[in-house]
């Protein structure tokens, strides 16, 4: 494995794994405690929809996936806002229009897509530097939006109480679903569309078995996160095997532990 390490595409794959584990567990711990799971799948689908407007189109998919996800998750949050609709079901009517879009989009190919399976299914070695620059910039923009974790957590927890004090909810909510969308494009190519909503809430849920203050919560979650993609690449490596699914599997299994242990 550490031959393997000294080639160059397995090199951009562990750092892709790194970052995406990151990104997607830090911003787990707030889609697990605002109860919006099922948003992972819903952005998922719309990035799918992209992905498939780009092939069709002959242009790279992650910068058609890009906006695409991000108009999506914009206006989730714009109709969760605006009505009285509950969060699964604004987001399940996008999903299934992203669904029904991606198809249609597909058909509309000749002949066989399969960068489309890769998507699909997550291809961590075929990560390009184009990819990694593009994680890069969305790691480094969460990391300048630090100091929006405490005004996040407050609307988590009490939200009515964080409007009464006059924080700007809504505009951090748009922000927050425009960054949830941004890391599900980027981990597309690493876990894949079918997986990407295991990613982001799996290593949450596991932190909060075994946490008892948000912020112990929300460091756990990222070291679950990054750690996993390491024996994840390993194992698919040795195995030759998915890596996507197998990093799955490493969260899982630390999700069963934990459970063992909270019980």
């Amino acid at each position: 494995m550490l031959e393997a390490l000294q080639l160059p595409f397995m090199q951009r794959a562990l750092l892709a794994g790194l970052l995406v584990g990151g990104l997607a567990s830090y911003l787990g711990v707030l889609v697990v405690q605002r109860r919006l799971s099922f948003l992972g799948d819903g952005l998922a689908h719309a990035a799918f929809a992209g992905v498939a407007l780009g092939l069709l189109l002959h242009e790279e998919p992650l910068w058609v996936a890009i906006p695409f996800a991000v108009g999506v998750s914009l206006a989730i949050t714009w109709v969760r806002e605006r009505s009285n609709l509950g969060d699964d079901t604004a987001i399940g009517i996008f999903f299934a229009v992203s669904v029904a879009l991606g198809v249609l989009f597909m058909s509309m190919r000749q002949g066989f897509a399969p960068d489309a399976v890769a998507y699909l299914f997550g291809s961590i070695l075929t990560v390009t530097p184009t990819d990694l620059r593009v994680m890069g910039l969305i790691a480094l923009g969460v990391a300048l939006l630090a100091p929006m974790w405490r005004y996040w957590a407050y609307a988590t927890f009490d939200r009515e109480l964080a409007l009464a004090d006059r924080q700007p909810v809504m505009l951090h909510d748009y922000l927050l679903s425009a960054l949830i969308a941004l890391v599900v494009v980027v981990s597309v190519k690493v876990v894949g569309i079918v997986l990407i909503a295991a990613f982001i809430v799996i290593p949450a849920a596991t932190a909060r078995l075994l946490s008892h203050t948000f912020a112990a919560m929300t460091l756990l979650s990222l070291a679950i996160g990054i750690l996993s993609v390491i024996p994840g690449l390993v194992v698919s490596y040795v195995l030759d095997v998915p890596t996507g699914s197998v990093i799955v599997l490493v969260q899982a299994l630390l999700f069963g532990l934990a459970l063992l242990l909270r019980r």
